[in-house]
């Protein structure tokens, strides 16, 4: 079977879904490497360090689907609407997608793969097991993502993070105030930590809080009601408007007394929840930094510009997207890892096999033989259950 790597469309995006150094592994299981001219370059590997790990390079854009029984990558046409769009009459039937599909929020284009006869997986449903750990690519960005939100913050406080002692006096330490403790949380607070700020951060699943001291950082609890906030696979939970209006008011003290707030929280497949109204960030000292990483969500700040920077009350509030294609050789490093790990999972003689048996398949495949197969984006398409017969074959 020949594994296809096209170069990546998305605008800005720079990130390639297969490195050199995880060829040999593909080659081992029997596969071939198939990868588009230049498809790596703007994560500095080079062409020719494809073709020393085993891998070939196509001419074309074409070449690789035309050749291709499995194309892996970065953002398939539902995490790319506009130009992945193009990509419609490439694909073929009986050929197997692997990438980020954005499936509870594009249904429409995960439709139009399945009318082609594509079998497609979804990295961003991969369920959160122990045996998929290595394969959770939204982990691997989530903290990228949190690093990189310290750095900007950092960059645009107009003060230093840590604690010096000086001939000219004591600085005192920034403080920041972390909101959402998953991985791009927890990221965020032990990069804070490491430059020195004192860090505070707030989750609503209260079952954080050891990990969040153990970073050394403060765990801040508010007096809400927090039982069912968190669903079988670890994330949080959608609350209703009550609860996040009191949320915000018990949160309002907190944000007032810190110098950067960054803000994590999201819902699978919903819009972010409004954390921080304008009458916070007015409560804000001037100078202070928000940086919003639910931002592609549509934020977590009221004031929140997506793909912006905006300043209101001396505030600065960030609203950055696709932080992970900002460090595009780690980014595309893990990436690699997560998504061959995935495939090399499926791979038995050297062929593909979806056996709807395994929990991971289960969870990750959106649809196969012509039609939607997942559960969940069914549902969101308005179909009923699908028929069971004839599935879990090699395709």
């Amino acid at each position: 079977m020949i594994v296809g790597v096209p170069q990546e469309t998305f605008p800005g995006e720079r990130r390639v879904a297969v490195i050199p150094a995880v060829i040999p592994s593909l080659v081992k299981a029997g596969l071939e490497v198939l990868v588009q001219q230049g498809a790596g370059e703007k994560a500095f590997f080079p062409d020719t360090a494809f073709q020393e790990k085993g891998a070939r390079i196509a001419a074309s854009r074409d070449e690789v689907f035309e050749k291709a029984d499995i194309i892996l990558q970065v953002r398939c046409p539902g995490a790319n609407p506009e130009r992945g769009a193009s990509d419609l009459t490439r694909y073929r039937n009986g050929q197997v997608v692997i990438g980020h599909h954005e499936p509870l929020t594009e249904v429409g284009l995960l439709q139009d793969l399945a009318s082609i006869g594509v079998a497609a997986l979804s990295m961003e449903m991969m369920p959160r097991i122990t045996r998929a750990q290595s394969m959770d690519s939204l982990s691997s960005m989530a903290t990228i993502a949190g690093y990189r939100a310290v750095l900007m913050a950092a960059a645009h406080l107009p003060r230093l993070f840590p604690m010096l002692m000086t001939a000219a006096g004591t600085l005192a330490p920034a403080r920041v105030f972390v909101v959402g403790v998953g991985v791009a949380g927890l990221q965020a607070i032990a990069t804070a930590r490491r430059l020195g700020a004192v860090v505070e951060a707030y989750d609503i699943r209260p079952a954080v809080a050891d990990q969040v001291k153990s970073l050394g950082a403060k765990f801040v609890e508010f007096d809400l009601e927090t039982a069912g906030a968190e669903d079988k696979g670890g994330y949080a939970k959608e609350q209703d408007t009550e609860f996040i209006r009191r949320q915000q008011a018990e949160m309002a003290k907190t944000v007032a007394g810190n110098d950067v707030v960054i803000t994590t929280a999201a819902v699978p497949g919903k819009r972010a929840p409004v954390l921080l109204t304008a009458d916070m960030v007015a409560g804000m000292e001037p100078g202070s930094v928000i940086v919003d990483l639910a931002a592609e969500r549509g934020g977590n700040c009221e004031l929140t510009r997506p793909g912006e920077n905006v300043v209101v009350d001396g505030v600065t509030i960030m609203g950055p997207l696709n932080l992970a294609s900002d460090t595009p050789t780690h980014a595309s490093q893990m990436y690699a890892k997560n998504i061959t790990t995935f495939l090399l999972a499926l791979i038995t003689d050297g062929q593909l096999t979806l056996d709807q048996e395994d929990e991971i398949v289960q969870g990750t495949l959106m649809c196969q033989s012509g039609e939607l197969v997942h559960p969940l984006v069914r549902e969101i398409a308005g179909l009923g259950p699908v028929a069971t017969e004839g599935k879990g074959e090699a395709e």
